[in-house]
């Protein structure tokens, strides 16, 4: 390559302009360097995606809910610029706190912990909540499951579906799970025993010597169908964990079953791990295309940054723009037991 080709593309010094909307602001970004331009460029490929025949899929982990992601979180379900989400237990079940009508509250990162259990005060790391508000939303979620067949095999996202459904009806403004089932969004949680979902679930077997029977593997080839009957599929992961992986092994279960798959067309992270851990949530997109997880092609970007700082600002920005949140494709799903799916 000549170096006159490497060397065509000048760093454009950022200009403050007032009253620039803030999609203006992220595509000039990608003109300058480090994690600003990542974002600019996340920015970009999101919108492109929307706009392109992609089913888009989202993993979330973190405490991200505690932060004050949920409504954000909604507003792409309700608006629909996610079709599928793949979440860790914790933040659905802080998702039922909030939708309950609690709270989570500012607090002190360096207050006694010490103190703060003598008061039953939970922290998370500037966040702290009320341990007795958690044992309500952990009595709801009981109460709710003593109603389903225990002798049913439910996938998380059927469990997921009909608690959401039952939460709307005792709820103040919409969460994640209400959302999602008006929506009819399918949502999985493959760790769910993992998490105060889990723990509430405990509740059966010592109140009705019984147990919620979850079908983990009927979520992995619901979400694998899902990529199958896509035209194409595009992922966006908000830190990594259990979610991430869950959605990349569907390129390899798909192929596991004959089923010829190129990997994902469109892939953004925002992550604050680095890759040379060899743990999955630093893992590389390049990384991943060695499994046949993300395509050879795809449009890709990580972006290093504390997911609060950069989700507000990605998704204020998409939803400046109707043109950007336009879709190119309409994904449809029926949640009842079984999934179905239309992509038109």
């Amino acid at each position: 390559m000549k170096k006159e080709t490497l060397l065509k593309n000048p760093i454009k010094p950022f200009e403050v302009k007032t009253g620039e909307s803030v999609a203006d602001c992220l595509q000039r970004m990608e003109s300058i360097s480090f994690q600003g331009r990542s974002m600019g460029t996340a920015f970009r490929i999101w919108a492109d995606m929307l706009r392109d025949e992609t089913t888009i899929l989202m993993g979330l982990s973190g405490a991200m809910v505690p932060a004050g992601m949920r409504k954000i979180i909604v507003y792409l379900i309700e608006n629909r610029l996610i079709d599928c989400l793949v979440s860790t237990g914790a933040n659905l079940f802080h998702d039922c706190h909030e939708t309950l009508g609690q709270f989570h509250f500012r607090g002190d990162p360096n207050f006694d912990d010490v103190t703060l259990y003598q008061h039953g005060i939970d922290k998370i790391y500037d966040t702290f909540a009320s341990e007795e508000e958690f044992r309500n939303a952990d009595r709801f979620i009981a109460d709710f499951a003593k109603g389903l067949d225990s002798h049913k095999n439910y996938t998380t996202r059927e469990f997921l579906t009909r608690l959401g459904t039952e939460l709307g009806k005792h709820k103040g403004e919409d969460g994640i799970v209400t959302a999602a089932a008006k929506a009819n969004v399918p949502i999985y949680c493959p760790a769910i025993g993992d998490s105060s979902i889990g723990i509430a679930l405990t509740l059966l077997t010592k109140e009705k010597g019984e147990t919620i029977q979850f079908n983990v593997i009927g979520d992995v080839e619901e979400l694998t169908n899902i990529v199958i009957d896509s035209k194409k599929t595009g992922v966006i992961y908000i830190g990594g964990g259990t979610p991430k992986n869950f959605i990349q092994q569907t390129e390899v279960a798909a192929s596991v079953q004959g089923r010829t798959v190129k990997g994902h067309d469109y892939a953004i992270q925002i992550i604050v791990d680095a890759p040379y851990w060899g743990g999955l949530s630093g893992c590389t997109f390049e990384e991943a295309q060695s499994w046949g997880k993300i395509s050879a092609s795809a449009k890709k970007a990580t972006l290093y940054c504390d997911a609060t700082i950069a989700l507000p600002f990605l998704v204020t920005a998409l939803a400046e723009n109707a043109e950007n949140i336009q879709r190119g494709v309409t994904v449809t799903f029926g949640l009842g037991e079984h999934l179905e799916m239309t992509v038109s």
